[in-house]
């Protein structure tokens, strides 16, 4: 929990220092005018891939398929849209990232080793009817 936090308020920091950096070269008219230019991007890019991403998911279940994937990359579109929303410039990168499809396989390999860790550790379990 430590860690978390610790994590939090560093993430905290710097985006201050960005604030100040790039409001000194831009301007804090600017600065303000693109971060709410990125927020609203961000938002309209997560909700159209959020949408795709939760009719994969219908799709697979409908076929009789595990929705595996599908419920990963939902996830992580909206993690990427609670990041977009927040302001800062770091958390927008990370946003863009997670929302864009090609960097958004970056991540997935990583949540798939954790979720194998916590279901051969008896920590998750999945249930099936």
């Amino acid at each position: 929990m430590r860690k978390i936090i610790g994590a939090f308020i560093a993430a905290i920091l710097v985006e201050i220092a960005i604030f100040i950096v790039i409001g000194k070269v831009l301007g804090v008219f600017a600065t303000l005018l693109f971060i709410i230019l990125t927020s609203v991007i961000g938002v309209i890019v997560a909700k159209k891939q959020g949408i795709q991403s939760v009719r994969n998911m219908q799709n697979s279940l409908s076929e009789g398929n595990p929705p595996g994937v599908a419920i990963i990359d939902t996830f992580l579109i909206f993690i990427g849209g609670v990041l977009l929303v927040t302001p800062g410039f770091v958390t927008d990168l990370v946003g863009f990232t997670l929302i864009i499809p090609f960097t958004r396989k970056l991540y997935k390999p990583a949540i798939f080793y954790w979720l194998r860790n916590k279901l051969k550790n008896g920590q998750a379990i999945i249930i099936r009817r």
